[in-house]
């Protein structure tokens, strides 16, 4: 049975050389091509194809908005990116969107055909230098998480001075603020905080590991 493909690409020479490509090799069929995002989209919706070829740089919406909205409208259809770039944030972004694949531009034939073949039959498949890339990032240890992502720097100086005990008037010396300021900006921490007092503020500050 044939792998169905849509191609999305804006330049006409790469989406009519890889139609031609495609369209000659026993077991693919080429049913559709898309010059813009949403035009990928609506091919996706209904081509129903088993995998699109989709490059980033589309006009009208880029292309992980569109591989974002295939996963969500037609999401059988498999993603395979081809694109000429290789930077951490298109592979990251391509990757979140749902893109089962990542290839770039400078691959051989039979690569882009093995990676078709790869990803409609559900693997996740990259380019080798992109692969490097991934495997890198997936290694590399994660960053940090920040406790109470919601507060303003401000508002966390206040806090790191609440859990030291520092009265109002002392937060006040120390960052240069009015106790009217200082007053306000507790206050805020503490609706952030979802507390009623200085002590409850102080212990989850503590727990949060502050």
């Amino acid at each position: 049975m044939s792998v169905r493909v849509v191609i999305a690409d804006d330049h006409p020479v790469v989406r009519d050389g890889l139609s031609a490509l495609l369209g000659s090799r026993t077991g693919i069929d080429v049913v559709g091509t898309a010059s813009g995002g949403r035009e990928a989209v609506r091919a996706a919706v209904v081509e129903k194809p088993d995998v699109l070829v989709l490059d980033l740089q589309m006009p009208d919406l880029d292309g992980v908005a569109a591989a974002r909205e295939i996963a969500r409208a037609a999401p059988d259809v498999a993603v395979l990116v081809l694109t000429m770039f290789d930077d951490d944030d298109s592979v990251l972004a391509a990757m979140r969107a749902g893109a089962r694949g990542y290839l770039l531009k400078g691959a051989g034939q039979d690569e882009i055909v093995r990676a078709i073949e790869a990803v409609a039959a559900g693997e996740a498949i990259f380019g080798p230098g992109v692969a490097r890339r991934v495997l890198s990032l997936a290694s590399s240890p994660a960053a940090p998480a920040v406790p109470f992502p919601d507060l303003t720097p401000r508002e966390r100086q206040v806090l790191e001075a609440l859990t030291e005990g520092l009265t109002t008037a002392a937060i006040g010396t120390r960052l240069g603020l009015a106790p009217k300021t200082v007053t306000n900006h507790v206050s805020a921490v503490f609706g952030k905080l979802q507390v009623q007092s200085r002590a409850e503020a102080v212990e989850r500050a503590r727990r949060a590991g502050l």
